[in-house]
């Protein structure tokens, strides 16, 4: 769909909004989002099917990013909060920019696991994202976002049972509470079905942590920037209310394609019996079919 005239909230949820998002804003209501997600395009030169990002200096990136996120503002409700995207090059001008607007909470770190080898520097293979509120009150939900890990020294008490991990048909696994260094995220690659042609997706699990911790079923998620649709996939995925903005036509049909599959196959790569699952353990992730069990 796209946007003539102002919108009334119930004819926003659970769409696709193909259109620029500038031309989208003014037609937005007041006070209605409870969960904001940003994928913006990041300060380097990136092709998105033909319509190109060139890297901007600093301060001009910087007044970019102000243009739109300090209009997204109004559409959040008091008990709100935001996730921001970034990499390691426009980590600080997103801060700069996100703090003008948001309490800012927290950086997460999470490891990109691909990411090409450097002969004179470091591998780059972490991103960032700044978690923001827009106030004191908001939604932190820590038992849905717990992780659950192999235990390599299984330590056990003096009565000689298990401390602090479980003995599982599986293996051996221990609970652990979610830090905001993230290395069991694994970047869609070609055989995973949630693989598109987009150039910068973001994957399911990411999404589904920030969606699990920051909101409620039923809440209502915004991503501006939908891309091939990954947060408003994850959000009908859990059970919450999804608009996504995206100007690409190729990646809203992408992200409607995604939508329908998503009517008969809820999993999350990585998320199953209610905890996200460090790397390499699928076969004990098997025994759960529904992420929601």
């Amino acid at each position: 769909m796209t946007l003539q005239s102002p919108q009334l909230v119930t004819a926003l949820l659970n769409q696709t909004i193909c259109q620029d998002l500038f031309a989208a804003l003014p037609h937005l209501p007041d006070s209605w989002v409870d969960l904001l997600i940003i994928d913006p395009p990041y300060n380097r030169h990136k092709d998105f099917n033909g319509t190109a990002f060139n890297q901007l200096s600093p301060s001009a990136y910087e007044d970019w990013l102000a243009s739109w996120l300090s209009q997204l503002v109004r559409l959040l409700k008091p008990t709100a909060s935001a996730y921001i995207c970034c990499d390691w090059q426009s980590s600080n001008a997103v801060y700069k920019v996100f703090e003008q607007y948001f309490i800012v909470q927290n950086r997460i770190t999470w490891e990109r696991e691909k990411g090409r080898g450097a002969k004179s520097n470091w591998k780059n293979a972490s991103e960032d994202v700044w978690f923001g509120t827009v106030s004191d009150q908001y939604v932190f939900n820590l038992e849905a976002v717990k992780l659950k890990r192999r235990v390599v020294a299984p330590y056990r008490d003096d009565k000689g049972q298990p401390k602090d991990w479980q003995e599982t048909g599986q293996g051996r696994f221990r609970v652990t509470h979610p830090s905001n260094i993230w290395t069991d995220i694994s970047v869609p690659f070609w055989s995973m079905p949630e693989n598109t042609d987009h150039p910068t997706q973001k994957p399911e699990k990411l999404i589904a942590k920030l969606i699990l911790a920051s909101s409620q079923v039923g809440s209502v998620v915004l991503d501006p920037f939908l891309g091939a649709g990954t947060t408003s996939v994850v959000a009908k995925k859990l059970d919450r209310q999804y608009v996504g903005i995206e100007k690409e036509p190729l990646y809203c049909c992408l992200a409607e394609k995604r939508l329908a599959l998503a009517e008969r196959d809820r999993t999350i790569q990585g998320y199953a019996g209610g905890y996200f699952w460090e790397r390499n353990t699928l076969s004990a992730q098997k025994q759960f079919s529904d992420p929601l069990d």
